[in-house]
């Protein structure tokens, strides 16, 4: 059981991490039962001993997007072979910036099928490939969205029994400033916020007008705001839609969550 922590009282089951952002080791001070560090590409891979410690008291999943060289099950998965015996796995097709020209080229349905046979436990990250996620029938990995609670309850209503995770950003304020610059930049990238933005416009604090509107409202919707009851809130409600496991990013950095 967690400990009465910042993030158990908001309700999270797991974070996610960026190890170009911060310090994994200072992950093993937040009382949480899962860690899923997110793929930054093979200079940000942590390393064998790094996994190694985060894994002797949590468990550790950590996204291997399956066109990578060195992640690759119908081609080079030397990475894979190196990782610790403890470490799970995200299974993603993989974000274009960490792909080279070949590996975005690769077919994605037959990889991930290759890979969940050799790792029938891994999640599937459903981004850009909800249907072939859907398929495998491992665990979804989604990120939290404008109508992913809608979404939920319509695939419990129709009998879908399987796993799903909700990946969402989170940030521990409802100052207008710190919001937009931990989340701004990341919810202006998702494309119904995009076509509303006006073109040009800035992200972060410092955007005004039409822009800071559709950003602040936007936030709310692809991210849990607020302090830890309020997100608290968000996440029952999430988990009373059909959600069973709802990873938090630290969008502001550890520090909040360390409390």
């Amino acid at each position: 059981m967690l400990t009465t922590s910042t993030v158990a009282r908001a309700g999270l089951d797991a974070i996610a991490l960026k190890p170009a952002e911060c310090d994994l080791s200072a992950a093993a001070s937040i009382p949480v039962e899962t860690i899923a560090i997110d793929y930054e590409g093979r200079d940000h891979l942590p390393s064998h001993e790094t996994l190694t410690a985060l894994a002797d008291d949590t468990a550790v999943l950590l996204t291997t997007p399956v066109r990578v060289d060195g992640f690759d099950p119908l081609g080079d998965d030397s990475l894979v072979d190196e990782l610790p015996d403890a470490v799970g796995r995200v299974l993603v097709a993989g974000h274009g910036a960490y792909l080279t020209d070949e590996e975005r080229e690769r077919s994605i349905a037959p990889r991930l099928d290759a890979a969940l046979e050799t790792d029938p436990d891994a999640w599937v990250g459903t981004e850009s490939v909800e249907r072939l996620a859907m398929a495998t029938g491992a665990t979804q990995y989604e990120l939290l969205a404008r109508r992913t609670a809608a979404e939920l309850q319509a695939l419990r209503a129709v009998g879908f029994e399987g796993e799903i995770a909700l990946y969402a950003p989170t940030v521990l304020t409802d100052d207008e400033d710190t919001v937009l610059d931990a989340v701004g930049d990341y919810v202006s990238r998702r494309r119904p916020v995009a076509r509303a933005l006006p073109e040009d416009a800035a992200t972060d604090a410092s955007a005004t007008g039409r822009a800071r509107e559709v950003l602040l409202k936007a936030a709310r919707d692809y991210a849990l705001i607020g302090d830890a009851d309020e997100i608290c809130e968000q996440t029952d409600m999430l988990h009373e839609a059909g959600a069973t496991t709802i990873v938090g990013y630290p969008a502001q950095g550890l520090e909040p969550f360390l409390e």
